[in-house]
C-alpha cells in the first residue's frame, strides 16, 4: 500500500548560490571507460532511434504510444544516466541517435555544455514553467523526480527493534546503519548524482562534502542502476535505500514491506527529453518531443512509472505522490550540471 509514506517538516537548510552556465566537456577517461562498457550494445536501425534513460518498460510506454498515433517506427537503446550522456558525446562527430529520452535535467545540461544538443521548443508544452524546461530550448521537462529513503521495514525490525525510522538525510548517518545502505554509483546514474548534489546544494559545498564523507564509508554497496536500490531493499538485500519517490512507490505497489520516507529537504528536477544534434532526423525528433508534451504520452508514463507529470492535464494515479506533499530545496540545475565533473572527480577520491 503506498500509504506507508512518512513526511517530515522542512529543515530550513542554507542553499548555495547559482553559478553560470560553463561549457566543458566531460574527462576523456571517464567517456572512454563508459563508452567501453557500452560497446556490447547492438545499436538498433530504425527510423527513429532513441536513446533512453527511464526504465525499458517505461520508455516502451510512450514509444509505442508515439507509433500508435503516428506510424512511425522507433527503436531504443537503454543504458544509465552516465552512460548516455558519455555515449552522446562520444558520438557528437557522428551521431547514430536522435532523442534523449529521461533522465533529469542536469543530464541534458551535461549534454548542453558539450554542445551535443540541438534547440527545440515545443508549441505542445505551454504549461511548462521556469527550471521546467531549459531557457534556450536544449531540454524539455515532462516529469518531476524527487528522492526519497526506502526502509524494508521487516528487517529493520529485525535489526533494530523500536528504533525510530530515519526521517531525514542526517539520520543516515547513524552508526547502526552501517552496511545497510545502498544508493547508485553516482558517476553512472543520475539519481545518485541527484542525491550528491541535494547534499551540496542544501547545506552549501563545504558542509556537503562533510555529510558525504561520513556517508560513504556507510553504504554497503553503489550499484549502476537507479533501479537497483528499491528492488534490493525491497528482497531485504539491504534495509536502507536511497532512489527516486516513484521507483520505491513502484516497490511498494508491487506488494514488498517497504516504507516510503521522503526527507524535508530533498532534491528534485524536471527528467526531460532532448534532441541531438545533428541526428539522422531531426523533423521526426521534434515530432517526438512534441508527442512527449501531450497528455496522451505523459499519461502513459505515470501510469506505469508513477511519476508526477508536468502536464497539468494527466490525472496522477492513485500509488503516485503528489509533488504538493514534496519539500524540495530550490535545486540549481545549471549549478549542477556544470560541477558534474568536479563532483564527480571529487566523490571518487572520497571512495579512494
Amino acid at each position: 500500500m503506498i500509504d506507508r509514506v512518512v513526511s517530515a517538516a522542512p529543515s530550513g537548510a542554507p542553499r548555495t548560490a547559482p553559478s553560470p552556465r560553463m561549457r566543458r566537456r566531460a574527462p576523456l577517461a571517464l567517456l572512454l571507460a563508459v563508452v567501453l562498457g557500452l560497446g556490447a550494445t547492438t545499436l538498433a536501425q530504425g527510423p527513429l532511434l532513441v536513446y533512453s534513460i527511464i526504465q525499458e518498460q517505461d520508455a516502451a510506454a510512450i514509444t509505442t504510444a508515439f507509433t500508435a498515433a503516428t506510424g512511425i517506427e522507433v527503436q531504443t537503446i537503454r543504458a544509465s544516466g552516465g552512460e548516455i550522456v558519455a555515449r552522446v558525446i562520444a558520438e557528437g562527430n557522428a551521431p547514430r541517435a536522435d532523442v534523449v529520452l529521461g533522465g533529469a535535467s542536469n543530464l541534458h545540461i551535461a549534454m548542453t555544455n558539450a554542445g551535443v544538443l540541438d534547440p527545440y521548443f515545443s508549441d505542445a508544452a505551454p504549461f511548462l514553467e521556469g527550471n521546467q524546461r531549459d531557457p534556450d530550448g536544449y531540454w524539455t521537462g515532462f516529469y518531476l523526480t524527487a528522492l526519497g529513503i526506502g526502509i524494508n521495514e521487516e528487517r529493520y525490525r529485525q535489526a533494530y527493534g523500536d528504533k525510530p525510522l530515519p526521517v531525514t538525510w542526517e539520520d543516515l548517518l547513524d552508526p547502526d546503519f552501517a552496511g545497510e545502505i545502498v544508493m547508485t554509483d553516482p558517476i553512472a546514474s543520475s539519481t545518485a548524482y541527484l542525491f550528491l548534489q541535494t547534499q551540496l546544494q542544501r547545506l552549501g559545498w563545504d558542509d556537503g562534502w562533510e555529510y558525504l564523507e561520513a556517508l560513504a564509508p556507510r553504504v554497503g554497496q553503489f550499484p549502476t542502476s537507479g533501479s537497483a536500490p528499491p528492488r534490493m531493499v525491497g528482497t531485504g538485500e539491504y534495509i536502507l535505500g536511497v532512489a527516486f519517490v516513484h521507483s520505491l512507490s513502484s516497490t511498494i505497489v508491487q506488494g514488498f514491506p517497504v516504507t516510503l520516507v521522503v526527507p524535508p529537504g530533498t532534491g528534485g528536477e524536471a527528467g526531460a527529453v532532448s534532441i541531438v544534434a545533428g541526428g539522422p532526423n531531426p523533423d521526426l525528433a521534434r515530432q517526438f518531443v512534441d508527442f512527449v508534451m501531450g497528455v496522451d504520452a505523459q499519461q502513459a508514463f505515470t501510469d506505469i512509472a508513477l511519476t508526477t507529470p508536468l502536464n497539468p492535464d494527466v490525472a496522477l494515479p492513485e500509488a503516485a505522490i503528489a509533488r504538493a506533499s514534496i519539500d524540495m530545496i530550490d535545486f540549481d540545475a545549471d549549478l549542477a550540471g556544470s560541477q558534474r565533473e568536479e563532483t564527480l572527480r571529487r566523490w571518487e577520491s572520497t571512495l579512494d
